[in-house]
C-alpha cells in the first residue's frame, strides 16, 4: 500500500475496531454487574440488554450502507459515530438495565461498518485491498482480545458507567479522525447501482454472507464454552487474557504470509477454503480439550482461519459488487449482525439441553455446509490493473 493506502486504512481499522470495541468490552463484566440493577435477575433482559445492540445494527446496516453509495461514505460515518456517542453517554447517565438497553440500541443504530468496509474499498486498489481489508478485519479480533484485557480493570476502577463514558471519548476522537483525516469518496453513481434485491439474490454474494453468519454465529457460541473449558482446566478467568493475547497475535503473524501468497498467486478461493478447514479442525479439537495447552493450540487454529476470513470476505463482497459496495456490504454486516444474535441464543439453548460439547457440534456442522456451500464458488473477478482507486486515496 502506498502512504495515502495505509493512513487511510489504519484510521478506518481504528474507527471500526471502536464500534466492535463498544461490544466486546461489556462481555466480561456485565452480567456481573447486571445482577445489582432491577430485572438484572432475570437472564433474559440481561440477554436483550446486551444483544440490542447487534439487533439494531442488522435494521440499519442496508439503510446506511446504500445511503453511503449515494450521499458518500463521510457524512454517513461521521452520523453514526454521533449516535454511538450518544447512546454511550445515555448508557453513563443512567445505572439502570432499561435505560441501558435503550442506549445500546441508540450506539447500534449508527450501523457504519458497511459504509466503513466500502470507505476501504474505495480508498484502494484492488491490488492491496485484501490486505487493507485484513487491516480492518483484523481491528475485530484485537478489540476482542483488548477487551479481555483491559475490562476488568477498567470495571475495578471507574464502573459501568465509566466504561461507558471512555467510549463515548473514544468516539468523539473517531469523529475527529474522520472530519480531519479521511479523504471524502464520490457517491456511487446511480444510473449504474444496483437493486437491494440484485445485490441480495446474486449467487457469489449470497455465499459469503451464508458465510459470515456461520463464521460469526459459530464464533459467539464457541466463546460461550472456551472460558468454561479454561477455567475447567485450571486457569483462573482472571487470567485469561494471558492465553487469548498471544493467540491473536501469533495468529495474525501466521496467516499474513498466507494471505500475501493467496493474493499474488491469484488464489484468494483456495485460501478462503483453507480457512473454513482450520475452523472446522479447531472445533473438532475444542471437543478433545482437556488441557490448557490443548486449548490453545486449537484457538490459534481457529483464529488464524477466522483472521483469514475477515480479511478475505469484505474484499470479495466488493469485488462481487462493485457498482454498489455500500448496499452490499450493508447486507453483508447485517448477517453478520444477525448471526453473533443466533449464536448467543442457539450457543445457550443449546448448552442448557445438551452440553457444552454440543456447541461445538453445531459449530462443526454449521461449518461443514459452508464449505460445501463456498466449494462451489465461481472464479473471482479480475482485478483492476489501473485502478481509481488511488487516485481517490491521494
Amino acid at each position: 500500500m502506498n502512504p495515502s493506502e495505509l493512513r487511510s486504512t489504519l484510521a478506518l481499522a481504528g474507527i471500526f475496531g471502536l464500534r466492535m470495541l463498544g461490544l466486546f468490552l461489556l462481555l466480561p463484566v456485565f452480567s456481573i454487574h447486571a445482577r445489582g440493577l432491577p430485572g438484572g435477575e432475570h437472564a433474559l433482559w440481561v440477554g436483550l440488554a446486551l444483544g440490542i445492540f447487534n439487533i439494531v445494527q442488522a435494521c440499519f446496516y442496508i439503510p446506511l450502507g446504500r445511503l453511503s453509495d449515494r450521499i458518500g461514505r463521510k457524512p454517513v460515518v461521521f452520523w453514526g459515530l454521533s449516535l454511538f456517542v450518544a447512546g454511550a453517554l445515555i448508557c453513563a447517565a443512567q445505572d439502570d438495565l432499561m435505560w441501558i438497553a435503550i442506549g445500546r440500541g441508540v450506539m447500534g443504530a449508527g450501523a457504519i461498518s458497511a459504509a466503513i468496509s466500502a470507505w476501504v474499498a474505495d480508498l484502494t486498489r484492488e491490488q492491496v485491498r485484501t490486505r487493507a481489508m485484513a487491516l480492518v478485519g483484523g481491528s475485530i479480533a484485537l478489540s476482542f482480545a483488548l477487551s479481555l484485557v483491559i475490562a476488568a480493570p477498567i470495571y475495578r476502577a471507574i464502573s459501568l458507567s465509566g466504561i461507558f463514558i471512555v467510549l463515548a471519548v473514544l468516539g468523539v476522537l473517531a469523529m475527529l479522525v474522520t472530519y480531519f483525516v479521511l479523504p471524502n469518496s464520490k457517491p456511487e453513481k446511480r444510473a449504474v447501482q444496483a437493486s437491494i434485491k440484485e445485490v441480495f439474490f446474486r449467487p457469489e454474494l449470497m455465499r459469503l454472507n451464508a458465510g459470515v453468519f456461520v463464521l460469526h454465529a459459530t464464533q459467539v457460541a464457541m466463546f460461550m464454552v472456551v472460558p468454561r473449558l479454561l477455567v475447567e482446566a485450571g486457569l483462573p478467568l482472571a487470567s485469561h487474557w494471558e492465553i487469548y493475547l498471544p493467540v491473536v497475535l501469533l495468529s495474525f503473524f501466521l496467516m499474513a504470509p498466507v494471505l500475501i501468497l493467496g493474493e499474488k498467486k491469484q488464489q484468494l478461493r483456495i485460501v478462503l477454503l483453507v480457512a473454513i478447514v482450520l475452523l472446522l479442525i479447531a472445533e473438532c479439537v475444542f471437543t478433545r480439550a482437556s488441557s490448557i495447552g490443548v486449548i490453545a493450540t486449537a484457538l490459534l487454529i481457529y483464529f488464524v482461519g477466522f483472521n483469514l476470513l475477515e480479511a478475505l470476505q469484505p474484499s470479495l463482497v466488493s469485488r462481487f459488487a462493485k457498482e454498489s459496495k455500500g448496499t452490499a456490504l450493508g447486507v453483508y454486516n447485517t448477517t453478520q449482525s444477525i448471526g453473533l444474535f443466533s449464536g448467543a441464543a442457539i450457543g445457550g439453548w443449546l448448552m442448557d439441553s445438551y452440553g457444552e460439547l454440543s456447541v461445538f457440534a453445531m459449530g462443526a456442522a454449521l461449518l461443514l455446509c459452508w464449505l460445501i456451500i463456498a466449494w462451489s464458488m465461481q472464479d473471482l473477478p479480475a482485478k483492476v490493473v489501473d485502478s481509481k482507486a488511488s487516485e481517490a486515496a491521494t
